[in-house]
């Protein structure tokens, strides 16, 4: 966009930075403060998870940082060209060195400052801007400065920042793009800070060039200023490669994906696998049926027991470390059990290091939900999809569920996996009443270890039109030395007085706050 045309009349002193470099500017300023914002929920994920307080927390950051970022910039903005342009130099090498920063201190300040905040939304929220304050805070500076300069010596001021308004609004939206769909995926977050941080040097040598041809003022200490912060923000840039060593094996569209070698805590060779910061499966490499994870064995043995078998025709929504598709098909291939798994990157990590051949069942990617339609006649249909601890929210529903019923034959049953805390359960009655709502019985399952141990607990809720045949499993020792495992049914009238006395919501489409029921207790 060219510089305003003056209204006949007026003559205007020159403008003294040309109006495309200011949109530039505004351009790269906001979408780099964008792209932060959709780094921080992803590099924080490995430490405090993906939920909606992490997100909130992301968000309500970044916008007081943002908001602090317009006052402060606002406090300069009057000053003459020359000195605003320092100040912009200096925000743009702030921002370099705040975004560069976040790398060394998100591993340093990550463990000493969630264990002193024993409530997690505390921690999250204190971690979030002890990390993204400070970047968001230099991304908000320039703004106001931009706006001063854009109506100094042009006619039509109104014209030139809505001009300057709309082409930062643009930046957002290219960076929120090219966040989500280009750079975590292709460069992932410590390299997308970097880029990032490379652009504000960028901005500030730019500023700093265009400064030189302002008429000149009292701007020079300012110039220097700048000058100085620059060469270090080029500097911390630099030395950003070094500090790229991140905590996730692959990061994919969707997750950060460890695979931890756990071998000294089973006596063979085990691997745990880790979406962000929750273990999604254990497999032992050299032994497939051996299921270690409560949910697996209690999933496990209450289909052989309904079933008098394994099945042939089964859903799974989730894959993760596929366990339980590499238990049932250690024998023969099941091209009827079917997995939807999300993330493409999961299937492959679990084929590379735990032992899983996909070949000998049906691998699906994409959302379950959607994938489900046009399955009929399933035996069993499998969830252990999470988000953060949660299971996500469209597979919750009264309406999920019913989906569920009309994809299951006469005999078939829903065995969902599902953590809650012990003081709290509200999410486990919440999802109680729902499947009750579509399924004629509704049973809870829990490893009696786990069950005794208090805090956060593994539950498998088995849904269906009959009842399992057996309330309690008693299952060998699966290594040596290692004592036998006790799975049981909770008794249907304890089951009854907890969704009576916390009287749970009814979770639809419209309307499912399983992160407030997952939530700590108030």
């Amino acid at each position: 966009m060219n510089d305003p045309v003056p209204t006949a009349g007026t003559q205007p002193v020159p403008p003294v930075v040309p109006f495309s470099f200011l949109l530039a500017a505004q351009f790269l300023v906001a979408a780099a403060g964008l792209v932060v914002e959709i780094v921080a929920g992803r590099m924080l994920a490995p430490y405090v998870g993906m939920s909606l307080y992490t997100w909130t927390a992301v968000i309500a950051v970044v916008l007081a940082g943002f908001s602090a970022g317009h006052w402060a910039g606002g406090l300069v903005a009057d000053r003459p060209a020359r000195s605003g342009l320092g100040w912009l130099a200096i925000s743009g090498a702030l921002g370099a060195v705040a975004t560069i920063a976040v790398l060394p201190l998100l591993r340093h300040l990550s463990g000493p400052v969630l264990s002193t905040l024993a409530d997690p939304v505390s921690g999250i929220v204190a971690l979030t801007g002890l990390l993204f304050f400070l970047p968001s805070f230099a991304a908000g500076i320039p703004s106001p400065i931009l706006a001063r300069l854009a109506i100094e010596g042009r006619a039509q001021s109104g014209r030139a920042l809505g001009a300057l308004h709309a082409i930062s609004a643009i930046g957002a939206i290219a960076g929120t793009l090219a966040a989500g769909y280009v750079f975590i995926s292709w460069l992932g977050s410590a390299w997308t800070l970097i880029a990032v941080a490379g652009a504000y040097a960028c901005f500030a040598l730019a500023c700093l060039w265009m400064a030189r041809r302002a008429r000149a003022d009292d701007g020079g200490v300012i110039l220097r200023t700048g000058l100085a912060a620059t060469v270090l923000s080029i500097a911390a840039v630099t030395a950003g490669p070094a500090l790229t060593t991140g905590a996730c094996k692959v990061e994919s569209r969707y997750y950060c994906i460890r695979s931890l070698d756990v071998t000294a805590d089973f006596g063979a060779p085990t691997r745990l696998m880790v979406l962000d910061h929750l273990g999604h499966g254990i497999n032992v490499l050299d032994d497939p049926a051996r299921l270690v994870m409560p949910y697996a064995a209690i999933i496990d043995t209450v289909t052989r027991a309904r079933l008098g078998g394994l099945p042939d025709r089964a859903y799974f929504i989730g894959g993760g470390s596929l366990t339980l598709p590499r238990a049932w098909t250690t024998e023969a291939s099941r091209p009827g059990l079917v997995v939807a798994e999300i993330d493409p990157q999961v299937t492959r990590v679990a084929a590379s290091d735990f032992g899983v051949d996909p070949s000998r069942f049906t691998v699906r990617h994409g959302d379950a939900r959607a994938l489900l339609h046009g399955h009929t006649d399933l035996q069993v249909v499998v969830g252990d999809a999470f988000t953060d601890i949660a299971v996500p929210a469209h597979l919750v529903t009264r309406e999920f569920y019913s989906q569920v019923g009309l994809a299951l034959g006469p005999d078939g049953f829903y065995a969902m996996n599902l953590i809650d805390h012990m003081d709290r359960l509200q999410a486990l009655a919440a999802t109680v009443r729902t499947l009750r709502a579509v399924f004629d019985t509704v049973e809870v399952w829990v490893e009696a270890e786990d069950f005794t141990a208090g805090g956060r607990t593994t539950f498998v809720l088995v849904a269906g039109r009959d009842p399992t045949p057996q309330a309690r499993f008693v299952l060998p020792p699966d290594a040596p030395g290692a004592a036998g495992r006790i799975l049981g049914r909770m008794p249907a009238e304890r089951i009854d007085t907890l969704v009576a006395a916390l009287d749970p919501p009814l979770l639809t489409d419209d309307y499912v706050p399983i992160d407030r029921l997952m939530g700590p207790k108030p």
